[in-house]
């Protein structure tokens, strides 16, 4: 049997990184090759893998996370990027990954939680985790006319546009005060760069980024970005037309006093959290998607 070596926080190293990239394309789709390319993986996201010869064969990430909870900051580690190369699988990989970030973080943190897929629900409660539920909150919606508004539309495959949001997310204001992170830039531009390219507006005269779409009359708000407060009903009334019937806020707004709430689905992943101290996360939030790992 060839031997596996453990490696960690290796973005530096183009083989071990690119492979990262290699594998992470094969199991999910996705790329991180221009994520660093580009100057976006910062120093929150560290990939802990076993690699035979150079070649990255499994991997559990941490992504450091500030949880803002009830209007405290709580120190997290979200736990991400979870995967095996089918050669390697059945070998028990993902669990040693998994106890080594436990022992480096169970003392230095408050929280350590992550979003896992049905097929493996049964395999973190071993590790002390325990699920939480979560909830989707959504409004009505009647469109009436409006003042009109500058909107320019950004492009997340393009570097200026990249890095013009990076700096209002580094400035931003939190969205909620029961439930929203911190310093979670580097995994929004990931969203940016390759999930939500063309999702993304400016909103100039408010000064707002707004990451949003429309499916079927629903108007999907992943994201509002500012350095100030946002009158959030103002705001959809400009980016919402006549035909849309309901807005869904893919995460938890500042204000839940209008809105009605539902039991989030759970085909995103199904939310774990394993506290090191007393049970801070709340139950029936939604964690914000554009900072899900």
């Amino acid at each position: 049997m060839e031997e596996l070596y453990f490696v960690k926080d290796y973005k530096q190293d183009n083989r071990l990184r690119q492979s990262f990239s290699e594998l992470a394309i094969s199991v999910f789709g996705l790329s991180f090759e221009e994520w660093y390319i580009k100057e976006l993986w910062n120093d929150r996201y560290i990939p802990y893998s076993f690699h035979a010869d150079g070649k990255i064969i499994a991997n559990v990430s941490v992504n450091l996370v500030d949880l803002i909870i009830a209007g405290q900051k709580k120190r997290a580690v979200q736990i991400g990027t979870v995967m095996t190369h089918p050669d390697y699988r059945n070998r028990g990989l993902s669990r040693s990954l998994l106890e080594k970030v436990l022992a480096e973080y169970e003392n230095k943190t408050d929280v350590i939680y992550l979003f896992a897929n049905s097929e493996v629900v049964d395999f973190y409660p071993k590790f002390g985790f325990g699920e939480v539920e979560e909830d989707e909150f959504y409004m009505a919606y009647k469109h009436e006319q409006t003042a009109s508004a500058t909107i320019r539309k950004l492009n997340g495959k393009v570097i200026e546009d990249l890095h013009f949001i990076k700096s209002a997310a580094q400035r931003r204001k939190s969205l909620s005060q029961m439930l929203s992170t911190e310093g979670t830039w580097g995994i929004l531009l990931f969203y940016c760069l390759n999930v939500f390219p063309e999702q993304i507006y400016y909103m100039e005269e408010d000064e707002v980024i707004v990451i949003c779409e429309m499916k079927e009359n629903k108007l999907h708000l992943y994201d509002v970005i500012a350095s100030h407060a946002v009158p959030i009903e103002d705001l959809i009334s400009k980016i919402a037309n006549s035909e849309t019937t309901e807005v869904i806020f893919h995460f938890t707004p500042g204000n839940l006093s209008a809105l009605s709430r539902r039991r989030l689905p759970k085909d995103d992943g199904v939310l774990f959290v394993r506290t090191t101290g007393e049970n801070v996360y709340p139950i029936n939030m939604s964690h914000p998607i554009m900072a899900k790992a």
